[in-house]
Parts: structure tokens; sequence; C-alpha cells
């Protein structure tokens, strides 16, 4: 069974891309924009907010792009986070995933300083959850 997945992977590998059939795979910009809207609506009430504010925003910003290869590859990683976001009552408990050694190679130094950016970010919300309160909580 071993080598037969070894023979699968190296021929899937071996493929040049072809534009047309990764486009068939992916839905169109409006419907999968819904899809993850409604993906969300399983999450637990902060993770909601924050992930629908940034969907909409990244929806928005590239609303007016005309390159079908930014378009492809947009579109498809979408359709990957959609992929990856669980579904039903195990969504409440859903916290994330760390992120891909690979993926992070990846990233240009503006990407990765937004990162750094969101990092402390998040670090900060976690520290004081409620802002009226004066104690900090333990990270």
């Amino acid at each position: 069974m071993r080598a037969s997945l070894l023979c699968l992977a190296e021929s899937l590998s071996a493929k040049p891309l072809n534009l047309t059939e990764a486009s068939a795979a992916l839905l169109p910009p409006k419907p999968l924009f819904r899809r993850i809207l409604r993906a969300h609506r399983h999450l637990a009430g902060d993770l909601r907010y924050m992930g629908d504010r940034y969907v909409k925003a990244e929806f928005r910003r590239h609303k007016a792009v005309t390159n079908p290869v930014h378009v492809i590859g947009f579109l498809s990683q979408w359709k990957v986070y959609l992929d990856s976001i669980p579904a039903g009552p195990d969504a409440k408990h859903f916290t994330g995933r760390k992120l891909d050694a690979t993926v992070y190679e990846k990233m240009s130094p503006e990407q990765i300083g937004q990162l750094y950016e969101l990092m402390h970010a998040t670090r900060d919300v976690w520290k004081n959850p409620d802002p009226n309160s004066d104690e900090e909580s333990p990270p």
C-alpha cells in the first residue's frame, strides 16, 4: 500500500500546473465568501468575530485584482482555509493550527512583519481581555 501511495504522489507532482484544472476545483468569489462566513458561524464568538472581519477585509482588498494567476492563488488559498475549518459541534473547540514551516519560508519580509504584528496584537488581547479590569490574567 505504501509503495502505491508514493507512486501516486510522484505522478501528481510530475504534472505541470494546468490552470483550467485548478480553476475547476475552485469556487467563484461570492459563493466562496459566503461559505467561509457560514463556516465561521460554528466557531467560538471571538474567533468568529476576528475571522469574519479579516475575510471581509481581504475579499474587499482583492476585489479589483484582474491578474488571473493572482485570482486563482487567492481563491485556492481561501478554499484550503475553508476545508481546514471543522464543521458542526467540534468547531466550538477549534483553536486554530500551527503555521507550516514551508509556508513560513515562502513568505515575503512584509508578510513576516505583518505576522509578527498580529502575534503581538493577539498577545495583548489575551493578557487583558477585559479593558475595564486592572488585573492582568496569566498568559
